[in-house]
């Protein structure tokens, strides 16, 4: 079910529309009177600084211009991963090897055995296009899934579980190296001391076997305390890489679009 329109009363859209009409004027002003070393570079400020401005109008409320820039973004994303996929995979792989600079006739039977099971599954994905072929599709993306599993569940497992078993179990005094200071060595220390009271703590949370009463609560109550840190910090890691982009953005408006002297 679609969510209700908001209603918007006749003065309220006046004054938008007379608000707009003078953000327009301001942009086009500032537009004109920009420098830049060539007109490429000119345009390439003046799409930017427009298309981040109606991108952010957001904020306000959705309009029909932060809709056009949406579809537009989608749109040269798919284009531009559309060209890569050419000119990294489609081109160099199959049409140029086969057909721009095809080898010798004896060596291109060899050539076409190689790269014949990618061109099939790939044209196996084309009949997603078709409703009566669709289910070809199915086998190419078996594949696609089953492979990836297999390349992505070892490193995974690698990098999220062994690596953390060996940060938890190692002895204490391994950390700390032997030619370092004292408060170092006794950082290090610390440092894999919290790692290892994190794991089990946060094992023990999980492990619904047992009442949480008593001991037992208190040890799931610490670990409650990490999930909530490694969360904190996983979502301040998020907001920073946002406010990081916001900064980029501002940035550009205020150094090449309004030139203002740094």
């Amino acid at each position: 079910m679609a969510a209700p329109e908001e209603t918007v009363s006749p003065v309220r859209r006046a004054v938008e529309l007379s608000v707009l009409l003078g953000l327009l004027v301001a942009f086009l002003i500032v537009s004109v009177v920009i420098e830049a070393p060539t007109t490429a570079k000119r345009i390439g400020i003046v799409l930017g600084a427009g298309l981040t401005l109606v991108m952010y109008s957001f904020l306000y409320r959705d309009n029909p211009l932060f809709k056009i820039a949406e579809n537009l973004y989608v749109g040269v994303a798919l284009g531009y991963g559309a060209i890569l996929t050419w000119k990294l995979s489609l081109k160099p792989e199959i049409v140029a090897p086969l057909i721009l600079d095809p080898p010798h006739w004896a060596a291109f039977w060899g050539e076409l055995a190689r790269r014949i099971v990618p061109i099939i599954l790939g044209l196996l994905l084309l009949t997603r296009l078709s409703r009566k072929y669709a289910w070809l599709s199915r086998y190419a993306y078996t594949l696609m899934v089953g492979w990836g599993a297999g390349i992505g569940i070892p490193i995974v497992a690698h990098s999220y579980i062994l690596q953390q078993l060996q940060a938890a179990v190692r002895p204490l005094n391994a950390a700390a190296a032997s030619d370092a200071g004292f408060w170092a060595s006794g950082l290090a220390m610390l440092g894999a001391l919290v790692i290892l009271i994190g794991t089990v703590t946060v094992l023990f949370y999980f492990f619904f076997s047992v009442e949480h009463k008593g001991v037992g609560g208190a040890v799931s109550k610490v670990g409650i305390w990490f999930l909530m840190v490694s969360f904190g910090a996983s979502f301040g890691y998020t907001v920073m890489g946002r406010v990081s982009l916001l900064i980029g953005r501002v940035q550009f408006l205020i150094y090449e679009w309004l030139q203002v002297p740094q």
